[in-house]
């Protein structure tokens, strides 16, 4: 089995009014190709900002080995 390299826990991003994350939990291993898929706002492009540091996460953890 591979090994996790990258892992969100409870990620969270709120803007006034509105979550565009809400308790996230994503896992990336090494080794692999990791996908990450959904509809249009489902919120993709703000955890791939949140996890690259271009914006702050409002709560969660980002785990990095």
């Amino acid at each position: 089995m591979s090994e996790e390299c990258l892992k969100t826990i409870n990620l969270t991003k709120q803007y006034p009014g509105i979550f565009a994350l809400d308790r996230v939990n994503y896992t990336v291993y090494t080794g692999t190709v990791n996908a990450l898929v959904g509809e249009n706002g489902a919120g993709k492009s703000t955890l791939m900002k949140i996890i690259s540091g271009n914006i702050p996460q409002s709560e969660g953890k980002i785990l990095f080995n």
